[in-house]
């Protein structure tokens, strides 16, 4: 269940919302310090690392504990412990010591290595090991990290929103990101599916904003992401985020039209 090759800084883009929107998980645990999960950390611990970095200037006190499957991966992550940081061996179940829960389990390119069907139950399984207030973060990142996408799943809702960023230097066109879709979603971008649509839109609208792009790829992308908005898509982040290269909609938009992963709500 575990990636191979990890590049430093590949995960920073998931890192900053982490660190940004979601940061308020972090700031109410009250009690024991929260306890953030990089499941699947892969090659290298290197991600762990980082996460513990950015975190931590949110909340010092934030425990992070690498979980990979295989022992020598754990192994190789030991000599790199410190306080606040550790690495033990587990999947799924996220084996916290002392049955603790998770505050935030990040899982980046784990998934896609399983079947569509499977991803609903992988993701129950970690939504039992969340605190009230906690997140699955599951997702997916080119090898440099230029690309990145992601599910927030919450322990009751489910999944609730995704998340597509971008390295807007030399970006040609906003849909470029469907290869590095989440596994729940990588398969419905086909025509009939809302994901599809999602992003054909967001193309037509960068293609409408050309005449932004002279002032600027970051001016010609926040006039994309005001027009998706003005358009019906309930984006729900803005500017600020939308300067960072980030696009953060409701689930309930873009999710599959059948299986387990549908939208069943209101």
């Amino acid at each position: 269940m575990t990636r191979g090759t990890t590049n430093p800084n590949r995960l920073r883009r998931c890192d900053r919302w982490l660190a940004g929107p979601a940061a308020w998980r972090l700031r109410r645990a009250t009690g024991r310090p929260p306890v953030v999960v990089d499941l699947g950390y892969g090659a290298s611990p290197v991600t762990a690392v980082e996460l513990h970095d950015r975190l931590r200037r949110v909340r010092p006190d934030v425990e992070v504990v690498g979980i990979e499957i295989d022992p020598e991966r754990v192994a190789a992550g030991r000599p790199l412990e410190r306080p606040g940081l550790t690495f033990r061996r587990g999947g799924f179940e996220v084996p916290l010591e002392g049955g603790r829960r998770a505050t935030v389990v990040r899982a980046f390119n784990v998934l896609r290595q399983y079947a569509e069907e499977e991803v609903a139950d992988a993701w129950a399984t970690v939504r039992d090991r969340l605190n009230p207030d906690g997140l699955l973060v599951d997702g997916t990142c080119d090898e440099l990290g230029r690309l990145s996408t992601w599910v927030a799943v919450e322990p009751d809702a489910g999944p609730v929103s995704l998340s597509l960023s971008w390295h807007l230097g030399g970006l040609a066109q906003p849909s470029v990101i469907a290869e590095r879709l989440p596994k729940a979603l990588i398969h419905r971008n086909i025509p009939g599916e809302a994901v599809h649509g999602y992003l054909a839109d967001l193309d037509r609208h960068w293609e409408r904003s050309a005449g932004h792009a002279a002032y600027g790829v970051r001016q010609r992308f926040l006039a994309t992401a005001q027009a998706m908005r003005d358009s019906g898509w309930p984006l729900l982040d803005g500017p600020s985020r939308w300067r960072l290269g980030e696009l953060t909609v409701d689930w309930s938009a873009v999710a599959p039209a059948s299986g387990s992963l549908r939208h069943q709500g209101p």
